[in-house]
């Protein structure tokens, strides 16, 4: 065997090199479902980026047909993303302007309401990761669709969610099918379309426990939980809950006690162990329940805020709870509840437990600061901008910053900690609603047309 002499500094630079590999693979490379596995919380990462525009820091972006609003989720080399084609091309974006803010009060009409008689496609493609390319595209299902929806809502706003083997897309107009990496489609659950409130649409996302995935429906018609099989498809139970329509997406909280799946609901917050068994029940939400359950540091966080209630509360919650914990109406906590805010909850995006610091951050583009033991303010409601309209996507935080993204696509970088400062802003120049993925030293950002991957050039 014939020895190579290498210098010490060669020496040196495969050290780091290993060093900085290893660090690469203990940190978060994947974001398999709608804000990730820690909520919207990222592993810190200095490749990451704080700044970027839509000529800086741009890797690849590429365009996606159709419409949607589901967040892409990444597995390693994969991004999968989510869409629904209008075959006439008649599902036209309106710009931001055009929407009533139910933030500030506006009213919703049936005017704001969409129902196209134009066949769509319905479609999951597996982009890659390293170029952009599309590696394959599989169509689920086509069709008219059967129900309306919001103007601001699409027909494919749920979030696709993978376990490293298959990836799993749900539509609540189609159902819910599976495939595995290759894009070879392993099993199909197509599922009748159900009305939902004044024909709003859905926007539940599924999620994934062990071998089964869950999907949450809760419409005007049946509203429903259920468990299905990953391997086959076959569902394992259902449930009827008493409902009406809501669009959260439910939650899996491992606590050290137990795994539950955590709805939230306007009737009630609802906790259930994998098998289907009710362990307990909460009542006091808004009328309606958009955001989605958060967990951080030992307790759960469920909130609502539909901005015309008086109640749009946020509720802590230690494990170990079972039956009714519902509070009386003087109180604030008890024995499961530690602390409780009748109102602080947002209407659209979830909230963020980061640092120290519950965030909850507002339509209309307010960001406050509780402390996530306690509930006490650490600081009091702060206006991000004059200039944003609107946020619908959920905030997301790494590297000591946090990043709320408005609906006309700007991203507000935001100081972690107890003192408000925004330290800037970054623009794609395009309508925006969905969650970015944070995975690999990258940011994935999908806006109205496009896909972007964003990091540090």
């Amino acid at each position: 065997m014939i020895q190579v002499s290498r210098p010490r500094s060669h020496l040196v630079v495969v050290i780091s090199l290993v060093v900085l590999t290893l660090a690469g693979v203990s940190a978060d490379n994947n974001w398999p479902q709608f804000r990730g596995a820690r909520a919207g919380v990222a592993a810190d990462d200095p490749s990451l980026p704080d700044a970027w525009g839509s000529s800086q820091n741009i890797l690849w972006k590429i365009d996606v047909p159709g419409r949607s609003w589901s967040s892409p989720v990444v597995w390693g080399d994969h991004v999968f993303v989510t869409t629904a084609i209008d075959t006439a091309g008649e599902d036209t974006l309106l710009p931001v302007s055009a929407y009533v803010s139910r933030s500030n009060g506006g009213t919703m009409s049936f005017a704001d309401l969409a129902k196209s008689s134009a066949p769509h496609r319905w479609l999951l493609y597996d982009v890659d990761f390293k170029t952009g390319k599309i590696r394959w595209e599989r169509q689920v299902a086509s069709g008219v669709p059967l129900q309306p929806r919001h103007m601001k809502n699409s027909y494919a706003a749920e979030t696709p969610v993978t376990d490293g083997e298959r990836v799993f897309a749900y539509f609540s107009y189609v159902g819910l099918f599976a495939f595995d990496l290759n894009g070879t489609q392993l099993w199909s659950r197509p599922m009748a379309p159900l009305k939902t409130r004044t024909g709003l649409g859905n926007s539940a996302s599924p999620v994934l426990v062990g071998d089964r995935v869950y999907i949450l429906n809760d419409n005007d018609e049946q509203s429903f939980i259920a468990a299905f099989d990953t391997v086959t498809g076959a569902e394992v139970w259902r449930l009827n809950r008493e409902e009406a329509t809501n669009w959260t997406t439910p939650f899996a909280w491992k606590n050290e006690q137990r795994t539950e799946i955590v709805t939230a609901g306007s009737k009630r917050i609802r906790s259930y162990d994998p098998g289907g068994k009710l362990l307990w029940e909460l009542a006091g939400m808004s009328s309606f329940a958009v955001p989605s359950p958060i967990s951080a540091d030992g307790l759960l966080y469920v909130t609502s805020g539909y901005p015309a209630d008086r109640l749009r509360p946020v509720y802590a919650i230690r494990p170990g709870a079972t039956g009714d914990i519902s509070l009386k109406p003087d109180q604030t906590s008890n024995d499961y509840i530690v602390w409780s805010n009748p109102t602080l909850g947002p209407f659209h995006p979830s909230g963020l437990v980061y640092q120290g610091c519950y965030y909850t951050l507002l339509d209309r583009g307010i960001l406050t600061c509780n402390d996530p033991k306690t509930g006490k303010e650490i600081y009091p409601r702060q206006r991000i901008s004059v200039d944003a309209t609107g946020f619908t996507a959920s905030p997301w935080a790494y590297n000591g910053k946090v990043f709320a993204m408005s609906e006309d696509g700007d991203t507000y970088v935001i100081q972690a900690g107890p003192e408000f400062k925004v330290l800037g802003k970054n623009s794609l120049d395009e309508m925006t609603l969905a969650t970015p993925a944070v995975a690999n030293g990258s940011l994935i950002v999908r806006t109205a047309s496009k896909l972007y991957r964003i990091g540090k050039q």
